[in-house]
């Protein structure tokens, strides 16, 4: 079986991204998969001598086969910035060119010429100052290229200190609002969606025959039989009974601050938190570095780092790969199970 093609977005000009993709590139023994990179080749070019890395790049024609694989070389969709990039510094100009590195990848996922594509960040600020003020992030922008009307933010690593290189998933009822709005968001339908999605996605992607799933509660304590709040009797544990009854394994909903011990986490193949920073910090403290995203719902597989754009290390040589680099094997691991 060949190797999957990842496309590869470099991201936010002024930030690390074409940083991790040259780093990653200059060591082939990194690279998973066949790796193209989608970018400006001159920006990669001048950054690259920049970081001191020896490394060809190739520019190609996204409509035709990838060369065959080369040690020291790396494929390069060509997309044009709008304005010369500056490490960390921000150019609103050059929004619309990280949004059509986006369309690249999505294009050549979708018609099967990449198996996966794999995001360095970007930067929402400047993308809405340059013009787009819809903008709310990577995840929403696929969810409407590709046509899909529900789609789940999930984060995954693998654990250590004696935990046998075990896979925390995370995945989010909710993502990026303001925690006032989060109650009012989590209804029946949506965590029906929800977890469904996570469900068939950790089957078809991640080739678990039988996922079971920990749900979190909202409130502190679960609730504590309603007396801090009546979510969980009102709405995710009848929920949660439902969707048992129709073959999901769920267990909870748990009290958040106990769900992330070892004791709750056994036999657990991902946790379902009900908002953004319930779940995610302490997946970061576990694996900050070590962790990818992954946005599941989609027709397309899409994996990305677990970080920002770091404008203060562009340039310097000092970012470090390792998000970028489980993000790129996790993505030719989700390919592969596709194919299975």
């Amino acid at each position: 079986m060949p190797a999957p093609v990842l496309a590869l977005t470099t991201g936010e000009p002024a930030g690390v991204g074409p940083d991790l993709t040259l780093q990653l590139a200059a060591t082939a023994s990194a690279l998973p998969g066949r790796v193209v990179a989608i970018g400006d080749p001159q920006l990669l070019a001048d950054r690259a001598r920049q970081l001191g890395l020896e490394l060809v790049l190739e520019p190609c024609d996204p409509g035709t086969a990838l060369p065959a694989p080369r040690p020291g070389v790396l494929p390069v969709w060509p997309v044009a910035l709008a304005a010369p990039a500056e490490p960390g510094v921000l150019d609103p100009a050059n929004a619309g060119y990280v949004l059509e590195t986006l369309d690249v990848a999505i294009a050549a996922c979708r018609d099967g010429r990449a198996q996966a594509m794999v995001t360095a960040p970007l930067h929402k600020g400047v993308i809405i100052d340059g013009g787009h003020p819809g903008f709310t992030g990577h995840t929403e922008y696929l969810r409407d290229a590709c046509g899909v009307d529900e789609v789940v933010m999930m984060l995954a690593t693998r654990l250590a200190h004696g935990d046998g290189g075990r896979a925390l998933r995370v995945a989010l009822a909710t993502t990026h609002l303001p925690l006032r709005e989060v109650a009012d968001a989590i209804d029946t339908e949506g965590l029906s969606r929800v977890l469904t999605i996570l469900d068939a996605d950790l089957k078809r992607q991640f080739g678990i025959a039988r996922p079971r799933i920990a749900v979190c509660g909202l409130n502190p304590h679960a609730g504590e039989g309603g007396h801090l709040g009546r979510e969980e009797i009102e709405v995710i544990a009848p929920t949660l009974a439902r969707l048992r009854e129709g073959g999901l394994d769920l267990v909870g909903p748990l009290p958040a601050d106990t769900l992330f011990t070892p004791r709750h986490l056994h036999g657990i193949d991902a946790v379902l938190a009900m908002y953004h920073d319930q779940g995610l910090p302490v997946l970061k403290y576990a694996g900050f570095g070590r962790a990818a995203n992954i946005t599941l719902g989609l027709p397309i597989i899409r994996t990305s780092v677990d970080h920002g754009t770091a404008l203060d290390l562009a340039g310097s040589g000092r970012a470090d790969t390792g998000s970028l680099q489980v993000a790129l094997s996790m993505a030719a691991d989700m390919a592969r199970a596709r194919r299975a």
